[in-house]
């Protein structure tokens, strides 16, 4: 008895093992490149408007020191932050923002949205 069949309702199949055969090194490259082309998100075009609603609740969430969900857009994802933000370094053109798991340092040019955690909702 094959000891890779697997009982699937009535029926006994081999699960995704009858597809490695079938499988070559070169498709399996080509699946996990279309595979990220895939996940990637194209940069969204910020007006100036956006812009400066950006800055405002940036000021807001560090002037009352209020927890601020956070959009940053790097490398074609997009990776949301929630935290308190603790420092604004004109310096480094970045902020800095506290959670329980530790500090972030976020680029002011890679930030695509802001939202004070006492404002609406996160859409």
């Amino acid at each position: 008895m094959n000891k890779d069949l697997r009982l699937h309702g009535s029926m006994k199949e081999r699960g995704a093992i009858k597809w490695t055969s079938l499988m070559l090194p070169e498709h399996i490259v080509q699946l996990r490149e279309w595979q990220a082309e895939d996940s990637t998100v194209e940069r969204p075009d910020l007006t100036d408007w956006n812009l400066d609603a950006i800055q405002e609740e940036i000021e807001i969430a560090y002037k009352h020191k209020c927890n601020a969900w956070v959009q940053n857009w790097q490398s074609g994802k997009i990776t949301k932050y929630f935290g308190t933000i603790e420092e604004i370094d004109i310096h480094s053109k970045s902020i800095i923002l506290a959670d329980p798991f530790g500090v972030e340092r976020i680029k002011w040019v890679d930030i695509i949205s802001v939202q004070s955690a006492e404002s609406s909702r996160w859409e």
